[in-house]
């Protein structure tokens, strides 16, 4: 069995009850790792298709025995238990949950299902500001600059 990797995962949702749909997710994830830091829940107006609702969205750590692919599908697995279908709304339409693997260990990964670290992480406020509440020191893997100093150079968005 592999050891554990840690891993970077971001939270959001905006239909029903926002609060209660990151924790009941949190709760999930504990069956594809342990979860060893929650971040505050921030509340943000949403990016891209804006004619809908705020998010509620948060960060989380995971030690975790699951290899990044794996892993994505056990995220992917939790979305669709709680009612998200990302085939049936716009990919940044309005969402019970999303699940984001933002980063896994210094892993750089780059194929059809899965890009690590995550492409948009480093230009989204709503990513890094919880992210940078519990892991200010990870380094970016392909910037080579933390979290808390990414967070510095990102606009409001």
């Amino acid at each position: 069995m592999p050891e554990a990797s840690r891993a970077a995962i971001a939270l959001g949702s905006n239909l029903g009850d926002r609060e209660r749909n990151l924790r009941l997710a949190i709760d999930r994830m504990a069956t594809l790792g342990k979860v060893v830091a929650v971040s505050r829940f921030h509340n943000t107006a949403p990016v891209g298709l804006v004619q809908q609702p705020d998010f509620l969205n948060g960060a989380l750590l995971l030690e975790t025995r699951l290899l990044p692919l794996p892993l994505l599908h056990g995220l992917l697995a939790i979305e669709r238990a709680m009612g998200r279908d990302r085939a049936t709304v716009p990919a940044k339409g309005p969402r019970t949950i999303d699940l984001d693997l933002l980063l896994y260990d210094q892993v750089v990964l780059a194929t059809a299902e899965l890009t690590l670290p995550h492409p948009a992480m480093h230009d989204r406020r709503f990513v890094l500001e919880p992210l940078a509440e519990i892991a200010p020191a990870w380094v970016h893997p392909i910037a080579g600059a933390s979290i808390a100093s990414l967070l510095c150079l990102v606009s409001h968005v």
